[in-house]
């Protein structure tokens, strides 16, 4: 029985292991430069200064 005890640690072992794998391999994927991240804010700066849905444009 303790074999079986070993067997179902070093599954849990495994499943951690791979865990950490993928969540450190996300991490360098969302990775950004600095001017990534300034297009962004940029991006959504003029968006929400543009023509938005909420946005009433005066009439003369």
């Amino acid at each position: 029985m303790r074999w079986w005890k070993m067997l179902g640690l070093a599954g849990v072992m495994g499943v951690a292991a791979t865990g950490v794998v993928i969540a450190r391999a996300e991490r360098r994927r969302r990775a950004y430069t600095p001017e990534e991240i300034r297009a962004h804010l940029r991006e959504r700066v003029d968006a929400a200064r543009g023509d938005g849905p909420d946005e009433v444009t005066p009439t003369a």
